[in-house]
């Protein structure tokens, strides 16, 4: 073996990108790559006095993902995880826009329909708003002791609502274009924690999903819940995020129990819904779905549990989160392959 020499001194990769996990050079030899543990992927020259200097070519989350939002009017949308990042993507150029460190593990998100703001619920039983356009935190709510499972905004972007593991709903009045929260009630009767939630379309009602797979309807003026479950019948709802509902009986395949199915959603233009389930599959279904045991067509793209699904605006592309796949898979699935 000849001997080595040393062309130059050690790179330090910046700290939020995390150690080096592996390198591996180019076939021309005039760049190298560094993989890193925050699932991070670096490249820069490999020769020359430039090269200590990186450039982040893919940035990624790094622990369990389950937040994520479409905006409703621009190509972008929002991720958030356990690795306390907020990450604001390009849908159109599929890169991120820019990331940000928070204090807390983060399990869901909302854009608010109209104002460049979301709002993010923690694990700790925390939830706040944010400021997108210049990071900044603009309120803080220790409402719960348990985590928050789903938030959305009405429509009309006039209230709030946020689903608790403590069993409870909590709905605020929103102000001062999305800047200012005051507490409305919060909806009690669930008899296990809160899955998922979505507002009608006048902005009056919530439909939710529980862990012991109840369907509870609640009247959002007095937080109260409506057990005149034929008035809803009607009911046009802004989305269909909630898993149990009778236009997705057949969303369920046949010996299902209720935890299989991590979520769903609906197309935009209401010709398809989506589910994410615990065996990695991303699957695809006519809207509405009643048929019991219903066809679609079946995506593999995570390695482990699908927490998330979103469509994006065009009704074309689907977004779909894995769980220990950390990785957002979207901007990936195409309705019409």
């Amino acid at each position: 073996m000849g001997s080595l020499s040393k062309l130059r001194d050690v790179s330090v990769l910046p700290e939020n990108v995390g150690g080096v996990r592996q390198l591996a050079a180019s076939a021309d030899g005039n760049k190298v790559f560094v993989g890193t543990t925050r699932n991070c992927i670096l490249q820069g020259p490999f020769h020359g006095e430039a090269a200590q200097s990186y450039e982040v070519a893919i940035t990624s989350h790094f622990e369990e993902l389950w937040g994520v939002c479409v905006h409703p009017t621009e190509p972008k949308f929002l991720t958030c995880g356990f690795d306390k990042l907020i990450v604001l993507w390009d849908s159109d150029r599929r890169q991120p826009l820019w990331t940000k460190s928070v204090e807390y593990q983060l399990m869901c998100a909302a854009f608010h329909p109209s104002e460049p703001v979301a709002v993010f619920g923690t694990t700790d039983g925390k939830w706040f708003a944010m400021d997108l356009e210049s990071r900044e935190v603009l309120t803080l709510h220790p409402d719960s002791k348990e985590q928050f499972s789903c938030v959305a905004f009405s429509p009309d972007g006039c209230l709030m609502a946020i689903g608790s593991h403590d069993n409870g709903i909590y709905v605020y009045r929103v102000g001062e274009a999305g800047r200012k929260y005051s507490k409305v009630g919060k909806c009690i009767g669930h008899t296990s924690f809160v899955t998922h939630l979505d507002w009608s379309s006048d902005s009056q009602h919530l439909r939710t999903n529980s862990g012991d797979y109840e369907i509870l309807y609640w009247s959002v003026a007095n937080c109260k819940q409506n057990t005149d479950v034929q008035s809803m019948k009607d009911i046009s709802w802004n989305s269909d995020t909630c898993v149990l509902g009778y236009n997705l009986i057949g969303i369920w395949p046949e010996g299902a129990d209720g935890t299989d199915i991590n979520g769903c959603d609906r197309s935009p233009d209401f010709n398809f819904v989506a589910t994410a389930d615990d065996f990695g599959k991303v699957k695809l279904y006519n809207y509405p779905c009643y048929t019991p045991k219903a066809a679609c067509k079946v995506g593999y793209a995570h390695s482990s549990h699908v927490t998330r699904v979103r469509f994006l605006r065009d009704s074309r592309t689907l977004l779909s989160l894995g769980g220990h796949g950390l990785q957002c898979d979207g901007v990936g699935h195409s309705v019409n392959e």
